[in-house]
């Protein structure tokens, strides 16, 4: 075949670093699309971007020329030094040194995509490593908490 394609969706996760909750409602309107549009210049389609003052959640199809880890990388630094221009606030900013990221099949797009939007609301009863935790049983994965929260 000489064509190639692909369709590989990936619900990717990170945090601030300490899970300190520096973004902010304003912050966050301009961060989601900054990550919208790193995620597009890297070849990357985002379907949806969310997240609260201490972390991020990206569904994107990613490009079949980038793995995974690149486009993590891409996007944490990117927005990061993004961010350190935004307030003396946020001089030192930095994203935790991890990430989850996560296949998700066509047919769950829509529900990730609410899950993503619905972020504010979902994390008035759950924290941040609640979440981390049960996405990570959710796929069947262990995590070894000495070394995921930094």
């Amino acid at each position: 075949m000489p064509q190639s394609l692909s369709n590989i969706l990936v619900h990717v996760v990170f945090s601030t670093k300490h899970r300190a909750p520096l973004l902010g409602t304003e912050v966050r309107q301009e961060l989601h699309p900054y990550l919208a549009g790193i995620a597009r210049h890297n070849g990357c389609n985002p379907l949806q971007v969310g997240g609260t003052e201490d972390h991020v959640h990206l569904l994107i199809t990613l490009s079949r020329t980038l793995t995974v880890a690149q486009l993590v990388e891409h996007l944490k630094t990117g927005s990061s030094k993004w961010l350190k221009t935004k307030g003396s606030n946020l001089s030192g900013f930095s994203w935790q040194g991890g990430y989850g990221a996560f296949s998700v099949g066509v047919t769950q797009t829509v529900e990730v995509v609410r899950y993503i939007q619905n972020q504010e609301e979902h994390h008035r009863k759950f924290t941040f490593q609640d979440e981390f935790r049960k996405l990570m049983g959710d796929v069947g994965l262990q995590i070894d908490e000495r070394f995921v929260w930094d």
